[in-house]
């Protein structure tokens, strides 16, 4: 983890699913000098701290909307992961604004911030959700996704560096299927939306290790997406609560038959390696920097669940839900 060596690092949203593991994991490493956890939960803040006796830790209360208390937190700071966001979809579309505020306004505070106090290096978690919207939380990340972006071009000499991370459902996250399943076969059936739905699937663990791969090999300018499993949501509900009959309820306002990742408008600008794809700003596929290491994607490319060429088996996914901690 060599891209954290003797770093200060600043996590956003750092009392979510992501931020625990993400937190646990470059402190089991031990190299890093600083880590700043900012959230706006006082309450989550204070359970974290009580599980950490890292001298190296310090949680500071904010959010993401204030930006002069965002610029308070990232002073002297070397790299900031940005996973605060206002992620649940109904919530979202009943409060626009709100959504606004956090995902975009959030976003832009993050660009400006960094740049005025020269961050090296910001990451920013995106959603699936971000490609091809369906629904306000997806707009809001796809701007915040082009905001992050953006800043490349904004940068002096390019003394920081943006990108984001986007990925699939994450087993062991707050809002994960498994758990409703499991809630849910108690009443004697599993609801499910559609038969032909499928997602991609990932443990808490990957998507930790996918951002700090990312972190350590991105240029500025990227959307980096692993190339992850794909699993049909029935056969989810098969493995996780075998014997429980399904009961089909319709999809959702908001809710796609299929995760899209890269659309086929992105595939011009999309490029692939063994174990990612990325898709390059103009200026960072013009530069060339990844022309050696990567090949381009067919025109008309598009990553989506359906499409997939690595599908989970029933035993693949119960090993990942074994990884992820999830007792069936």
């Amino acid at each position: 983890m060599g891209v954290l060596k003797n770093k200060s690092l600043l996590i956003t949203g750092g009392t979510g699913s992501f931020g625990k593991a993400f937190v646990s994991r470059i402190l089991k490493d031990g190299e890093i000098s600083k880590l700043i956890i900012f959230s706006r939960d006082e309450l989550k803040q204070f359970e974290m701290a009580e599980s950490i006796s890292s001298s190296k830790v310090k949680f500071v209360l904010g959010d993401v909307r204030d930006y002069q208390r965002l610029l308070q937190a990232c002073d002297g700071v070397d790299v900031i992961v940005h996973a605060a966001a206002m992620k649940q979809i109904p919530a979202a579309e009943m409060n626009p604004i709100e959504a606004i505020k956090t995902n975009i306004l959030g976003a832009e505070n993050i660009v400006n911030a960094a740049l005025t106090l020269g961050v090296n290096k910001v990451i920013a978690l995106s959603t699936d959700k971000a490609a091809n919207p369906a629904n306000l939380y997806g707009a809001t990340k796809l701007c915040s996704d082009r905001l992050i972006i953006a800043g490349n071009t904004l940068s002096d000499k390019k003394l920081t560096k943006f990108a984001c991370v986007r990925y699939g459902n994450v087993l062991g996250s707050r809002g994960s299927v498994v758990p409703f399943f499991l809630e849910k076969s108690k009443s004697g059936f599993i609801p499910i939306t559609d038969t032909r739905m499928t997602r991609f699937w990932l443990t808490i663990d990957q998507a930790v290790q996918f951002v700090l791969d990312s972190l350590d090999c991105m240029h500025g300018g990227e959307i980096f997406v692993p190339k992850i499993p794909s699993f049909k949501v029935t056969d989810v509900a098969r493995v996780v609560c075998p014997g429980i009959p399904t009961r089909i309820i319709g999809i959702r306002p908001g809710e796609k038959l299929h995760e899209v990742m890269i659309t086929e408008d992105d595939s011009h600008t999309t490029v692939e390696a063994e174990t990612f794809y990325a898709v390059l700003s103009p200026n960072l596929k013009d530069s060339g920097v990844y022309d050696s290491a990567t090949r381009p994607v067919a025109e008309g490319f598009r990553f989506a669940s359906d499409k997939n060429n690595l599908w989970h088996t029933d035993e693949t996914f119960l090993e990942a839900l074994k990884i992820s901690g999830i007792s069936l």
